[in-house]
Parts: C-alpha cells; sequence; structure tokens
C-alpha cells in the first residue's frame, strides 16, 4: 500500500472509531466544542514538549492526540450541519492554496520574510480581515499574543522600523524596572496601589520589548524563555548553586 493509501486508510479508520465512541461512549456523548477544546489545548501542549525535546516517539504520540481531537471537533459540526470533516480538510487546502502563490501562483517571495509579508497581505486584501488587529483572540499566551500584535502591525506599515530602536526601547524598558527594583518598590498584595501599577506597567514595557526584539532576530520568544526556565531547572536539579 503506498503512503497516500495508508494514510487515507488510517484516517478512515480513527474516523469510525470516533463516530463509534460518540455513539457508545457515556463521556464522549456528554462533550461538545466547549468542554473539549481544553483538551485540545492541552494535547497540542504537550505536542509542544514533546517537539522540543526531540522525541520522535512521543512527537507521533501527541500527534495522534491531536488528530483525535480534530476529528471529533469536526464530527461535533457534521451533527448540527454546520461543517464535517471534508469541509475542514477543503478549507485547510483552499487557504493553502490562496496563502502561497509563489509555489501555486505567479508571485515571487524567495525568503521567508517575503511569505511573511504575502501571507498578511492576502488576508487583508483576499480574505476581508478587516481591522488591524481583527481574529487576534486576547485568551492567546501573553507572549505570543504579544508576538502577534507586533507582527501585524509591522506588516501592515510596511516597515520594521531601525533595530536601533527597539534595542534601546528593551534597554529603557530594562532600566526603568530595575531603577524600581533598587527603589524596593513591588507589586505584592499588600503594597500600595499606584506602586503595583507601576511596577506592572514597567514589567509589561520589558516583556513587550523582549518580544520585539525576539522577533525583529527570528526567534521565538516562548521557545527562547522555556529554554532557559529548563536549563535552570537542569542545574538546580543537579544540585549546582
Amino acid at each position: 500500500m503506498s503512503g497516500p493509501e495508508r494514510n487515507a486508510a488510517a484516517v478512515e479508520a480513527l474516523d469510525e472509531i470516533t463516530r463509534r465512541l460518540r455513539r457508545e461512549c457515556p463521556w464522549d456523548r456528554e462533550q461538545d466544542e466547549r468542554s473539549i477544546v481544553p483538551h485540545t489545548v492541552e494535547e497540542a501542549y504537550e505536542l509542544a514538549d514533546a517537539a522540543a525535546r526531540h522525541d520522535d516517539g512521543r512527537i507521533v504520540d501527541e500527534l495522534g492526540d491531536v488528530l483525535f481531537q480534530v476529528h471529533f471537533l469536526a464530527l461535533l459540526l457534521e451533527e448540527r450541519g454546520a461543517g464535517d470533516l471534508a469541509a475542514v480538510a477543503d478549507g485547510c487546502r483552499e487557504k493553502l492554496i490562496r496563502r502561497h502563490p509563489h509555489v501555486f501562483g505567479d508571485a515571487e517571495a524567495e525568503t521567508s520574510g517575503e511569505v511573511l509579508q504575502n501571507w498578511d497581505k492576502i488576508k487583508r486584501e483576499q480574505e476581508g480581515r478587516g481591522e488591524l488587529f481583527a481574529e487576534v483572540p486576547e485568551n492567546l499566551p501573553a507572549l505570543l499574543y504579544a508576538r502577534k500584535l507586533q507582527r501585524r502591525f509591522a506588516s501592515a506599515a510596511g516597515e520594521e522600523g531601525e533595530p536601533e530602536d527597539a534595542a534601546r526601547a528593551l534597554r529603557e524598558a530594562g532600566d526603568d524596572l530595575a531603577g524600581l527594583l533598587e527603589q524596593g518598590e513591588t507589586a505584592a498584595p499588600d503594597a500600595d496601589p499606584a506602586q503595583r501599577q507601576r511596577v506592572t506597567v514597567a514589567l509589561g514595557e520589558l516583556l513587550f520589548a523582549a518580544v520585539d526584539v525576539a522577533r525583529r532576530m527570528r526567534a521565538d520568544p516562548e521557545l527562547a524563555l522555556r529554554s532557559s526556565a529548563n536549563g535552570f531547572r537542569e542545574l538546580k536539579d543537579s544540585g549546582a548553586p
């Protein structure tokens, strides 16, 4: 059996299992998209962890969990006549073709940066995204939320600005927060509300500036912070001072 045929057969078998669980399992029968999506998010984080650890066996396993989530949510759509797995796949295929004119059309893109610029332009002009920050979910993890807003703005402005400006903003934000730290200011619950606000704002500005620097350097701030946190954990687990 060829690769495509094997894939199709495996997906069909998973679809059959998903439908049977929906019919015969009391827990699965009770679920809707609101109760399932938190599990979907959890599975995505577990997949991200496996990928960060370069654990191919776990990646295969976690991808299966994510794939089941997709099947289940598509089945919920099908049950109320709002779509199905085929509609999900077709929509994804059409979107990929539309957003890759340098592959499926006549557009040119020699770098990944140019690809991203094309994507944002297509979203604005062809997909009716409308407002600058439309469809940016506010419940994204904060680092990802900040990066997405920054990228949208830079794309709409058509320019990144000077790297020196980003570096200066990072230094200034760091100096402001360090000044508050040296003065003994804190955001503790029993601190003066104005003091808590100053610390919160200064810390937010520093993190936002750091995300902007990471974005400009084509680094993922979430992965960078996670790497440092894991390094700290491993160091302390080893008994090092």
